[in-house]
């Protein structure tokens, strides 16, 4: 029998489910799926079109400030994408899409953001971490978590 870890990222690599609360975003109901989910909107860095994706919001201690997490590494297209052209838009609840900037958290800070996520949200971590593991292919603990993370930071 496969365990909740197999079942989860089993699901996570369904292009279909996982593009599902892109259609909430586009009509205008982000708000439906609460404050720790965000769409970010970014562009091909191959196709230079326009491409989303909805994540969790690891951190979002500052109004202009979200973190999310790369649950798939460096190999997740988004975080390709971003890295070839930080400039982004986020979408986040009932709230407008605002342009941001995309930045790869350095290994110390995100380790601080990831314990503190730990923190706040413990029975999420407990079954969500072997999840994560298993895309992963590495452990996602903190020190030295393998989890990439990346700043959104709203412009001004």
């Amino acid at each position: 029998m496969p365990s909740l870890a197999d079942t989860v990222s089993r699901l996570l690599r369904s292009r279909r489910l996982m593009r599902a609360p892109i259609w909430l975003y586009r009509a205008r109901l982000g708000g439906l799926l609460g404050q720790r989910l965000l769409m970010l909107e970014h562009i091909g860095r191959k196709t230079g079109a326009c491409r989303r994706v909805v994540l969790e919001v690891i951190d979002h201690a500052a109004g202009d400030r979200y973190v999310v997490a790369s649950g798939f590494g460096d190999r997740a297209q988004w975080f390709r994408n971003i890295n070839a052209n930080p400039r982004v838009r986020v979408y986040a609840g009932s709230r407008a899409s605002a342009p941001a900037t995309a930045r790869v958290l350095g290994q110390a800070e995100a380790d601080r953001v990831l314990d503190h996520y730990i923190e706040r949200h413990p029975r999420a971590w407990a079954k969500f971490s072997a999840v994560l593991e298993q895309t992963l292919g590495e452990p996602v603990t903190p020190p030295n978590t393998a989890l990439p993370l990346v700043e959104l930071r709203l412009d001004r």
